[in-house]
């Protein structure tokens, strides 16, 4: 049986952080209630059209999923159980914010089957937490991530943010130091991202520009002092024993995001919620951003054409080409620091790398921007520090 991976939308959050452009939003209870149906209805419609594929890995995301009411979550997971056939030692995620959770939410989703946590702290600055819009303390994450350990969840997850507004290499590192002393599993550590349509973009837009450009900062730091930031948690990360394996994820030995790393790898998975992505057979299906539209199409999914797997809900189905399909291969495995196999693209394509790609490699290991050693393709450090330019080298025309 083929693996699937499986990612549920929670949208529902209390209220939007200033840097979110997500799609996420608040709701009362007869919303949600409404919601959890639709995508109780969504996994009745695609369990049978799955019943070849074996479920590797669950993750609920967001928004924020501890918002809603725990037995709702119990509910979706007793759904993906009772309509797909879960590996018994699947990873079944949870993004959590330290603001909305409980001993009693905690507990509820240990008994439903979850058996990893990923809380979003993003600083241990309390002031910098305020900045960001975020609606908890770092005293209550300590509080439930000690909880959790309590109860017994052994695999845990802290995401961390760098490069805010007024914040120091000092100040970051304060939090890295004080996340290190709790020994989470993984640790996801990103740049600040200042995206159109979030009130960060209105206030620091034009600083945005100033960073991006080499050029001095008002507010944000500037790129010179992103990179001092980045490196140096980096190295703090890996002092601790912890094993960088993508750009931006951190973990102890066995504790990498498997759902992660299937995206990075191109596994199928299936999307359920409003706004949700899939991708099965090299198709790529969009489910509606519309709540109403959502909900409405919920009542009755149907198919739509030859291809079974394409509901009402959906609003797009791309098919991957195979020029689209390589390129996603290569620049999707490259965030990765193992990079890519030359066995594992002809075994994908059915025609070795070189007779794709050996200019760009080439040129690549020429500039010491890849290294290429043992049949695996990955970044050097000094590729790591421009890998989006990399990346672009292996968009064809």
């Amino acid at each position: 049986m083929k693996n699937l991976e499986i990612y549920i939308h929670i949208p529902f959050c209390v209220r939007k952080c200033e840097y979110c452009d997500f799609l996420s939003f608040p709701a009362d209870d007869d919303a949600k209630l409404r919601y959890v149906k639709g995508i109780m209805a969504e996994m009745i419609f695609y369990g049978p059209l799955m019943k070849n594929y074996q479920v590797s890995s669950v993750y609920i995301g967001g928004g924020t999923p501890s918002y809603i009411d725990e037995q709702w979550i119990a509910a979706l997971m007793e759904g993906v159980f009772d309509c797909f056939n879960v590996l018994p030692d699947a990873e079944i995620s949870i993004e959590c914010n330290p603001g909305t959770l409980s001993r009693e939410k905690l507990l509820a989703y240990r008994d439903a089957g979850i058996n990893r946590l990923s809380i979003g702290l993003q600083s241990a600055n309390n002031d910098e937490l305020k900045l960001l819009g975020r609606i908890h303390t770092f005293e209550q994450f300590v509080t439930n991530y000690e909880v959790a350990r309590n109860v017994g969840f052994k695999n845990i997850n802290v995401d961390l943010m760098y490069g805010l507004p007024g914040q120091s290499a000092s100040q970051y590192m304060a939090t890295v130091n004080k996340i290190i002393r709790l020994h989470p599993d993984h640790i996801s550590a990103y740049s600040l991202i200042v995206e159109k349509g979030t009130p960060f973009y209105e206030k620091y837009k034009f600083d945005m520009v100033r960073q991006e450009a080499g050029m001095r900062t008002e507010f944000l730091p500037n790129e010179d002092e992103l990179y001092d930031m980045e490196k140096a948690g980096q190295k703090a990360f890996m002092d601790a024993g912890y094993r960088q394996y993508e750009t931006s994820n951190y973990a102890k030995r066995g504790m990498e995001c498997r759902h992660n790393i299937g995206y990075w790898t191109r596994a199928d998975y299936l999307g359920l919620g409003i706004g949700a992505a899939s991708l099965i057979s090299n198709v790529r299906y969009t489910n509606t951003s519309d709540m109403d539209e959502y909900l409405s199409r919920c009542r009755h999914i149907h198919d739509v054409g030859d291809d079974i797997f394409r509901a009402n809900l959906h609003v797009a189905a791309d098919v991957i080409d195979k020029k689209g399909q390589m390129e996603e291969f290569m620049f999707l495995g490259l965030r990765m620091n193992e990079g890519v196999t030359r066995e594992a693209f002809e075994r994908a394509f059915g025609i070795s790398i070189d007779a794709i790609y050996k200019d760009t490699i080439d040129s690549l290991k020429k500039q010491e921007l890849l290294v290429v050693k043992a049949g695996h393709i990955y970044l050097s450090e000094r590729g790591k520090d421009v890998a989006n330019y990399v990346m672009a080298q292996f968009l064809r025309d």
